[in-house]
């Protein structure tokens, strides 16, 4: 209803404008009670061409612009929905994300410190073996040098009892020994 008094009285003011207008444009020419005939006419005409637009199409445009009023509200509403839906993922997504990280430096940091361990478990075999090999080539090495010593000790045994032996043969004469089987046989008898 009041949309209705609106145009009616928005009409009205521009019929008066218009007349007003129009006969002030007359005063000059001197047409006078024609001229307001005419402005009858003429407003007559428009008011049942705008009151024939009205009839036909106020409740299409007012259905138009209520649905689109509605439109927009449920636009609106769905926006809003989205927005508050994006803004859950978004704080879902981003403690995902600071939880990701943390656990991507605890795994870091747990890598590194396993790493420093197996580097220093690695050293630590690594030295187990140097002294094991060092104390190995120590024995072998006492033992070639006892074996070696063992054979020098040998081979100057038998170069002693063989130079021994020479020089008995050229010292020693038949009677000399004969003389020493003698009394080797005369100890041998007279103690059994």
């Amino acid at each position: 209803m009041k949309k209705q008094l609106f145009f009616f009285t928005l009409f009205i003011f521009l019929l008066i404008s218009v007349g007003i207008a129009l006969a002030a444009g007359e005063g000059e020419g001197g047409h006078g009670s024609s001229g307001w005939i005419d402005l009858a006419k003429k407003a007559f005409n428009f008011i049942v061409l705008m009151g024939l637009l009205y009839w036909l199409a106020a409740s299409k445009i007012k259905d138009f612009f209520t649905n689109r009023r509605a439109e927009i509200k449920e636009t609106l509403a769905k926006t809003t929905e989205k927005k508050v839906e994006a803004e859950k993922k978004f704080r879902e997504y981003s403690e995902k994300l600071d939880k990701a990280s943390v656990e991507i430096d605890g795994i870091f940091e747990m890598i590194k410190s396993q790493g420093v361990t197996e580097k220093q478990k690695i050293i630590e075999d690594a030295e187990k073996v140097a002294k094991k090999m060092k104390e190995d080539a120590q024995a072998r090495i006492e033992q070639e040098l006892k074996k070696t010593s063992d054979q020098l000790k040998a081979h100057a045994a038998q170069l002693s009892v063989q130079m021994a032996e020479k020089i008995i043969k050229q010292n020693i004469k038949e009677q000399d020994h004969e003389a020493i089987v003698k009394e080797y046989i005369d100890k041998v008898v007279t103690r059994n």
